[in-house]
Parts: C-alpha cells; sequence; structure tokens
C-alpha cells in the first residue's frame, strides 16, 4: 500500500533566503567551476587586469597635474621666459607636451585594460548562465505535473527567461561595476589623504555618504512608480493581444469602440506613471547633481586654500578636479546599479527557487528499472484525490491482461484520465498499488516505466518543427526507414508524400496547419516508433468528425494488436470491441463487462449507448436534410443568406 501523500509540499524546505550576499553564494560555484581551470584563470586575470585598471585610473589625474605644473613652470616667468627655453630646447619646454602624451596613454591603457578585462569575464559569466538555464531546464522536467499544472508555462519560461538575464546582468553589475567603482571610491580617498590631508578625504567621503543615501531613498521611491507604469503597460499590451486574438468576435458584436474605449483606459494610467517616471529620474539627476557639485566645491576650495598658503601648486587645483570628475561617471550610475541589482536579485532568486523544489514524485532509493515480459496491467484497491476534500477514485481494482484492449468510460469527472496520469506516475495513489507484470510501479524508475508504455491522447500537440521530427520523437535513434515505416502504418505516408517538402515539412505551433486527422495519425506513427508493450489511448478519437474517427480507429485497432491496450473513451462506437469494458461513475466502477452484455444489463453503459445513438441518429438527419434542401433548390441565389436545417 503506498503511503505517499496525495498533495505533498513541493516547496524547499529551508526558507528562501534574499539579497546579494546569499545570492552570490549560490551563483560562486557557476563563477568558479570547479574542474574549468581555463574559467578560473580568466577569473584571476580578470581581476587582475581590474586592479591594474584602476591603479592606472587613479594615475591619470596626475599626469594631468604634472603637466599644468609643468606649464606653469614653462609660462611662469612671462612669455620671453619661454621664448627662451624654446630657444634653448631645453627639457623643460618639452616636459608640457611629453606629459600630455602621457595623460593620453594612460587613458588610452586605461580604456584597453577595461575592455580586455570584460571580454575576459564575458566567458565565465556565460558560462555560469549556460549551466545555471540548462539545470533549470532540466529540473523543470524532473518536477511533477502538480507543478506544471498550477504554472502558467508561459510563467515559467520567464522565469527561465529572466533567470538567464539576471545572471548576466548580476555579474556584469556586481563583477564590472559595483566592485570597480567601490575600489576606486577607497583609491581616491586614499590618494587624497595622501597627497593633501585628511580634510579632502573626510569632505569627499562625506559627499558620497549623502550622494549614496539620497539615491537608495530616491530610487527606492522611483522603483514603486516604475512597478506602477510596468503593471499599466502590461494591462494595455494584455488588453491589446486579447481583442487583436479576438478579432472576429469584436467585429461579430460589432465592439470595436468598446475595445478601444478599454485600451486607451489602461493606456491613460500608463501615460501618468510614466511621466512619474521620467519627473522621478529628473529629480533623482538633480539632487545626485546638487550633492556631487557642492561635494567637489568645497574640495577644490580647500584646494585653493593650500595653493595660496603655498602647501600646493596649481596642478594640484586640476588634480582634485579630475580625480572627482573621473569619480562621478560610476557613481551617477549607483542609482540605476542599485535598481538593476535588485531586480536581477529578484530573478535569479527566482530561478533557484524552482531549482530548490523538490520534485512530488522521486525515484525510490534502489529503484530498479521496469523489467516487461507480457505487460499485464493490474490495478489494486486504487484510491487517488487531487485535493483531500475532492476523491477522485474510490478503490478502483481491475486487470489488463497481456495482449488483451480494456476501455474505461464513464460520464465526465468521473476519473476516466485520472487512470492514465496514475498509470504513468504523474501522480501516487493516496492508497492501493499499481503492477506491471507483478511489480509495483512505485518502487520501479520511471523512465523504464514510462519508456514502457505508448500514449495517443485527445488532444495531440506537435513541436514547431517539421513532420519527420515529430515522427521521430517517437525513438531518437530510429532510422529514416523506420520513421517512414512507422507513417505508412499509421496511414499518413501518402498525405506526406503529396507535400512539397515531404518530411521537412513544417507543422507550425503545436501543430496548427495540420488538421485534427493529420495530428492524430503523426501522434499514432511516433507512438508505433517508439514500439511499447503497453499502450494508453486517451480519448484518441472524441474531438474527430465521424469519417476521420472511423480511419483513425482502423489505425488504432492496428496499432492494438499484440499490445496490452487501455482505451480510455467518450464515444462507446469505439470500445465495442474491448475483450472487457469497465463503466466508472463517481469514482467506482459501477458496470463492468462486453458490449453485448452491459447493453443486456440496461443500466448506465445501455444509457450512454442510447443517447449516443440518438444524438448520431439526429445529426444524420440533420445531414440529408441539408443535401436535400441543396438538390431541391439548385438555381438558389447564391448571395442570399442560407436556409436554417431547422426550418
Amino acid at each position: 500500500m503506498s503511503s505517499s501523500s496525495a498533495v505533498p509540499s513541493a516547496r524547499p524546505a529551508a526558507p528562501k533566503p534574499s539579497g546579494l550576499v546569499p545570492t552570490l553564494n549560490k551563483l560562486w560555484p557557476y563563477l568558479w567551476p570547479h574542474g574549468r581551470t581555463d574559467l578560473q584563470r580568466r577569473v584571476f586575470l580578470a581581476f587582475g587586469l581590474l586592479l591594474i585598471a584602476k591603479l592606472v585610473t587613479i594615475a591619470m589625474p596626475f599626469t594631468f597635474k604634472w603637466a599644468t605644473d609643468a606649464l606653469v613652470a614653462v609660462t611662469g616667468n612671462g612669455s620671453g621666459g619661454a621664448e627662451e627655453a624654446a630657444t634653448a630646447g631645453s627639457w623643460l619646454w618639452r616636459a608640457p607636451i611629453l606629459l600630455t602624451i602621457l595623460y593620453g596613454t594612460t587613458r588610452i591603457v586605461m580604456a584597453l585594460l577595461t575592455q580586455v578585462r570584460d571580454g575576459l569575464f564575458a566567458k565565465v559569466a556565460m558560462h555560469a548562465v549556460r549551466q545555471l538555464a540548462l539545470q533549470t531546464f532540466e529540473h523543470m522536467h524532473r518536477l511533477s505535473l502538480r507543478f506544471h499544472l498550477e504554472r502558467k508555462t508561459g510563467g515559467l519560461t520567464r522565469v527561465l527567461e529572466r533567470g538567464r538575464e539576471g545572471i548576466e546582468e548580476l555579474s556584469r553589475l556586481v563583477v564590472l561595476t559595483l566592485i570597480p567603482t567601490v575600489l576606486e571610491l577607497v583609491l581616491v580617498l586614499g590618494m587624497l589623504a595622501y597627497e593633501f590631508d585628511w580634510l579632502y578625504s573626510a569632505v569627499v567621503l562625506a559627499m558620497i555618504v549623502i550622494y549614496l543615501g539620497y539615491t537608495y531613498q530616491a530610487t527606492q521611491w522611483r522603483i514603486s512608480i516604475r512597478q506602477k507604469m510596468n503593471e499599466s503597460d502590461t494591462e494595455a499590451n494584455t488588453k491589446a493581444v486579447d481583442a487583436l486574438l479576438n478579432y472576429e468576435t469584436v467585429k461579430y458584436f460589432g465592439s470595436e469602440s468598446r475595445e478601444a474605449v478599454r485600451y486607451d483606459r489602461s493606456m491613460e494610467r500608463y501615460e501618468k506613471a510614466s511621466t512619474q517616471t521620467y519627473t522621478s529620474l529628473a529629480v533623482l539627476n538633480s539632487g545626485q547633481a546638487v550633492i556631487f557639485t557642492i561635494g567637489m566645491t568645497l574640495v577644490m576650495i580647500l584646494a585653493v586654500r593650500d595653493i595660496q598658503a603655498g602647501r600646493a601648486s596649481i596642478g594640484s587645483f586640476v588634480l582634485v578636479n579630475a580625480m572627482l570628475v573621473q569619480l562621478y561617471i560610476p557613481l551617477n550610475f549607483m542609482g540605476m546599479l542599485y535598481r538593476e541589482i535588485k531586480q536581477a536579485l529578484i530573478d535569479i532568486d527566482d530561478m533557484f527557487d524552482i531549482l530548490e523544489r523538490n520534485p512530488e514524485i522521486q525515484d525510490r532509493p534502489g529503484a530498479t528499472p521496469l523489467q516487461v515480459r507480457d505487460g499485464a496491467v493490474r490495478f489494486e484497491n486504487v484510491h487517488f484525490a487531487y485535493i483531500p476534500e475532492r476523491p477522485i477514485l474510490k478503490g478502483i481494482s481491475f486487470e489488463v491482461p497481456a495482449g488483451h484492449t480494456v476501455a474505461i468510460v464513464g460520464p465526465s469527472g468521473a476519473g476516466k484520465s485520472t487512470i492514465s496520469r496514475l498509470l504513468f506516475r504523474f501522480y501516487e495513489p493516496t492508497q492501493g498499488r499499481i503492477l506491471i507484470d507483478g511489480q509495483d510501479i512505485a518502487g520501479v524508475q520511471q523512465a523504464s516505466l514510462r519508456g514502457a508504455i505508448g500514449m495517443v491522447p485527445q488532444d495531440t500537440v506537435l513541436f514547431n518543427d517539421t513532420i519527420g521530427y515529430n515522427v521521430h520523437y517517437g525513438r531518437a535513434d530510429a532510422t529514416p526507414d523506420e520513421v517512414q515505416e512507422a507513417a505508412r502504418l499509421a496511414q499518413i505516408d501518402r498525405f506526406i508524400g503529396q507535400l512539397p517538402e515531404g518530411y521537412e515539412t513544417p507543422v507550425g505551433e503545436r501543430g496548427l496547419k495540420l488538421s485534427g486527422g493529420e495530428k492524430q495519425r503523426v501522434a499514432i506513427a511516433r507512438t508505433i516508433l517508439k514500439g511499447p508493450p503497453i499502450l494508453v489511448l486517451d480519448e484518441a478519437t472524441s474531438a474527430l468528425d465521424s469519417f476521420t474517427e472511423k480511419e483513425i480507429q482502423n489505425a488504432l485497432d492496428r496499432v492494438s494488436q499484440g499490445r496490452t491496450t487501455l482505451v480510455i473513451a467518450h464515444r462507446l462506437s469505439t470500445v465495442i470491441g474491448a475483450d472487457e469494458i469497465i463503466v466508472l461513475d463517481k469514482g467506482l466502477i459501477a458496470e463492468r463487462g462486453t458490449h453485448g452484455e452491459l447493453l443486456a444489463r440496461g443500466g448506465i453503459y445501455a444509457a450512454m449507448w442510447n443517447r449516443q445513438r440518438e444524438a448520431d441518429e439526429a445529426r444524420e438527419t440533420l445531414k440529408r436534410t441539408a443535401e436535400e434542401e441543396g438538390r431541391l433548390q439548385p438555381n438558389r441565389n447564391p448571395d442570399a443568406a442560407p436556409a436554417s436545417v431547422m426550418g
């Protein structure tokens, strides 16, 4: 008896940490990948170049200072002294030019070092992006069906996409922007204290603290405004997409103006939020400029005071100005840096949240591969509920003998499709067990279990690729001849042969370029190619017209020969030949027997059969009436509206 809970927690046991340091701790194994010494060397080189680049950055204002002092020295004695120095060709005259060249050289070296550093680290960052994205993608496929049913597929792909972007953004912002900026701040404070005195450093430090405090508060305020703007933008986009997707419905009801009003109402909110966003940005930039300019002015006043007192040269005045102007650029990005890092942390935490979820269904320790000998399937006292308050199956027991066909029928909500999900082990029974050739499927490896079962569902969804790819999906190692043989057995080879591109014909998103019958034949072909000993047909023809249904049913009958087959059916005409028909009602087996036995019993099955037969006869009558009307009115005005077959 299975002890698994029907609704186990899919959440990680530990609370999700947040913040820069915990997230970086999680990312570190990917940024410092074990076994990849080439990437580890790149990390070392990148940080080495980072340090050298910042030292060059700090040296650059000094070359400006030296050039200024040299120029003052040349011109300090008046124009006559300058002419005399030039005539003599002395070192004094050449020094300003050489120092100016040195200043330009340091700028070039700084730029080159920065670009080489970014290029070196890019491979490390993108390797981390690739590894984490792949790990998350694989983990999403390991997570149970319940998780995917509770989440929107588009939402999961957005988590994957934003997580990739977040890792790239965080590594770039932290390693290539935040760390260099902090290092530059420390070097600037140290150089000011060394070159002048502690008062310079104190003023700059105070300015930086006030600047960052103001930036933090203003950015927090702006984040809430941007959230409103993004929400209104999403709302407007959703309404536009919804209206355009339902273009025909809008036209049917003449609701163009109504949709325009709805869209404009959303755009009005977006307009207000966008205006506030730009206004808040102006406030942020203005405040930053005022704070920085006051701090820079105070430092320059200190330099003027020292020059007047003879403690510093004119070049010192240029030095502090150049050093602080150079510092303004990274400081100016602090608001953006904080906002982007915060968003990247949220996106990465969402990705790690998925990675930390435990799959609801996992292979047990020591699970062995399923050994299929005959393919007999047995359900023993199986109970199941998606939520405890609403039981779906209430003690189901039946057997599908090897090579036989058993059909499950019943009204909607009786639990028919739940049986196939339990057989595939998408869920665990709350009580009871399911056996294949005497082996409890709860104790075997999931991959081997699903490899032994073939499924032809009602709603066949194809990959947005070629027909050949979708048939080949049944078995990855199949040869082209085997793919074509599977298509022939599924009676789709003639259709493929008539297409200009043959097996290379694209099927479109979800296979929408194919008809329902063509999609079902592709599904049958890939199941034939898989060659499973056990076959599940989950209402495989219920969505098709009667003509196509008969053709598909013939193909399914051929596929089922020699296989243990479980048929979940809505249309009873498809299960007449089953070895046994089980009628489910409210989670219990209400009736069981062959088609003839159940009709003779006059119970639920017989009532369902009679209702479906009456509906089929009514459709045939309507069809014949329409055909007769067409013959009686051959010259009817083609522009006139057709008469209703209902009168």
